[in-house]
């Protein structure tokens, strides 16, 4: 079967790693983790990592309790590190040949993000995790996604979730009678203010034509099934119309 994704941009948030503590990181979760990327990668698949830090250090709380906003993120971008360097080792130890690239230089353990460099890491066959967000305080994780997969012309960004199976119009944990879409439009996501990535995560992707998948990340073989085009989750795109 052809897959509908040759090269894709995986985002998974900082918790996902926490595991059921919710805090720090567990070893096991990343391996299993790790796993159903290495399955997906094993079919031919181009494959690119951004992690988020909010198991380790949340920014914005922190700026709301005192800190200045500017020490708080660059507090988080490390911490944004720390996971991509467990993840990249999970993967190592499957047999992935991994890279980290960061965007604050730290040779000693990573290399720095060039562009370039990490086209040529995808083109034979290695997985790129992207650290320390686009390097810059005030941007999330999930603006640092939409960039990096434009700037590596990825076909999608698959938004892997923990527990939530796709978009809906309510929160389906509070609302019995909450609907899921099943497809999107970027601007539909904007002017209906889905809070599925920030306003400047959508406004790249929509601006760049890259696909976004949503959805639950704690079903294996997710990952593999929304490569090959299963219609799971909420895929939001600049051409479909909602259903």
């Amino acid at each position: 079967m052809k897959p509908k994704y040759e090269r894709i941009l995986i985002k998974l948030s900082g918790e996902a790693l926490a595991g059921e503590r919710g805090v720090g990181i567990d070893i096991k979760t990343v391996q299993a983790m790790a796993k159903e990327i290495q399955e997906v990668a094993e079919s031919g698949i181009q494959i690119a990592l951004v992690i988020g830090g909010g198991n380790l250090w949340r920014g914005e709380p922190a700026a709301a309790a005192g800190m200045d906003r500017v020490q708080a993120d660059y507090t988080g971008m490390l911490g944004t590190v720390m996971n991509a360097l467990v993840m990249a080792d999970s993967l190592k130890q499957l047999g992935v040949d991994t890279r980290v690239q960061t965007a604050i230089a730290m040779q000693s353990v990573a290399e720095p993000y060039i562009r370039g460099r990490a086209l040529r890491h995808l083109e034979k066959g290695r997985i790129v995790i992207f650290g320390a967000g686009i390097g810059s305080p005030y941007f999330s994780t999930d603006t640092t996604a939409a960039l990096r997969a434009a700037e590596i012309e990825a076909d999608a960004i698959l938004m892997a979730k923990n527990g939530v199976d796709g978009v809906y119009n309510a929160d389906p944990k509070k609302d019995a009678n909450a609907v899921k879409f099943n497809e999107l439009t970027h601007r539909e996501v904007i002017n209906r203010g889905l809070k599925i990535m920030d306003a400047t995560a959508s406004t790249l992707s929509m601006d760049n034509d890259i696909d976004l998948v949503v959805f639950n990340m704690n079903e294996p073989g997710n990952i593999k099934r929304v490569v090959f085009g299963e219609p799971i989750g909420t895929t939001v795109s600049n051409s479909t119309e909602e259903k």
